[in-house]
């Protein structure tokens, strides 16, 4: 007789887990509104638009309504909205506007989504152009007599939080891997000197370094250092053609791959005061590191140059801005001189700066003038609705001012 078989034991299987993560990816912009006296009056519902950031895979952007947004307050206040920019369905997210009190006192003016429950959950943009914020964000009158406003400019903060949700499987023991602090490492070989073999003499101000270090970022040191091999050893270079501030600046950024925290990368002034008053290009820190990175073959340095001298922009900069790109061999600085030389033509021939590329770089104005012509092109394709041209007839904005109002 058969023995009867018997059941196996089940297999024990660890049991498994997981967690549904929900969260906000913040980001934040800066706007700065300078020429608030000259917004007014473009119109209820008209607003400036700040550029486009990207927070949570979306952009976004902040509409500032001068004479407010609600035909029926008789532009007694200034709207402030957020603005979905980007295409998107039902994005959920958290926001934040702030009002920057430029007296010192930090008595901001703040509209919060953040820290604190909110009855019915993160506010929904349900399409592209949905928007968040106040019609009557604060009274005209009053702003304009607070400390929010100076020098006719204001700042606004704006914090977005996008909801985003997951399933989380490997947080739930993980370790955090910091950022990398290589940079601050070799910030401090710099500044303790310790191990260096050889000094720069800048205008009296000594400098010691390390050859390695300077030859494994730049070529041209790699040149001077190893291979020459006919030239006996050096142990110090006199620099004449650099002041000390901005060698110190060069190093910083070798060392660090930072650029140096210094007010003087670009003018202090705005860029739509008198020509009087703001400092050439040419003097700021930011154009003459874009020299010495240029120098000694630093394509990284060069490019963080040309973005902070590209936020100076104006009619009445341009011009000298376009020669020093050109100098220097910053392209993409060049790319964005031409094209608003050519988008504000009429206002830049009439500039000092025309005169100067007339008399210094005549080549260039060639060069305006054909990226000119590729505007027009765009005009007779339907991409602008007014002929660049026209401009020279109405003679543009010379006050180096550009407000473009939508609404």
């Amino acid at each position: 007789m058969p023995e009867s078989a018997t059941p196996e034991k089940g297999i024990l299987i660890s049991p498994t887990s997981s967690r549904s993560v929900t969260e906000t990816v913040n980001g934040s912009h800066k706007f700065v509104i300078q020429g608030y006296s000259l917004a007014k009056g473009m119109g209820i519902g008209k607003h400036i638009a700040s550029d486009n950031f990207t927070v949570g895979g979306y952009q976004w952007a902040i509409y500032f309504y001068p004479d407010g947004k609600n035909p029926e307050d008789n532009s007694a206040y200034v709207s402030v909205f957020i603005a979905l920019a980007s295409e998107g369905t039902d994005v959920r997210a958290l926001f934040e506007l702030t009002l920057i009190d430029q007296s010192g006192k930090g008595k901001h003016k703040v509209h919060s989504h953040f820290d604190r429950s909110l009855e019915s959950g993160p506010y929904t943009l349900k399409y592209r152009g949905s928007m968040w914020g106040y019609k009557r964000f604060y009274r005209r009158a009053m702003l304009e007599t607070s400390d929010f406003l100076k020098d006719d400019c204001l700042k606004i903060n704006c914090t977005v939080g996008v909801v985003v949700s997951a399933i989380d499987c490997s947080r739930l023991h993980s370790i955090q891997v910091p950022d990398s602090d290589i940079g601050d490492h070799f910030g401090t070989l710099l500044e303790n000197q310790e191990g260096s073999d050889i000094v720069f003499n800048v205008d009296g101000d000594k400098f010691y370094a390390h050859k390695l270090v300077l030859a494994a970022r730049s070529p041209v040191f790699r040149a001077e250092f190893f291979d020459g091999l006919e030239e006996e050893d050096k142990h110090e270079i006199i620099i004449t053609d650099m002041e000390p501030k901005v060698f110190k600046a060069l190093l910083h950024f070798i060392y660090r791959d930072t650029l140096i925290d210094d007010e003087e990368l670009v003018p202090s002034n705005s860029s739509t005061s008198s020509s009087s008053c703001v400092s050439p290009v040419s003097e700021t820190l930011a154009a003459k590191l874009l020299a010495a990175a240029d120098k000694y073959g630093l394509a990284r340095l060069r490019l963080m140059c040309e973005s902070y001298l590209c936020k100076d922009i104006s009619v009445n900069s341009v011009a000298k801005t376009l020669a020093l790109a050109d100098r220097y061999h910053a392209m993409e600085l060049k790319a964005v001189c031409l094209k608003f030389a050519a988008e504000n033509l009429g206002a830049v021939v009439r500039s000092d700066g025309f005169e100067y590329l007339k008399e210094n770089c005549p080549a260039l104005q060639s060069e305006i003038l054909k990226t000119v012509a590729g505007c027009e092109e765009e005009c007779s394709s339907g991409g602008k609705s007014r002929s660049v041209w026209a401009q020279l007839s109405d003679g543009g904005d010379t006050n180096g001012r550009r407000v473009n109002s939508s609404s």
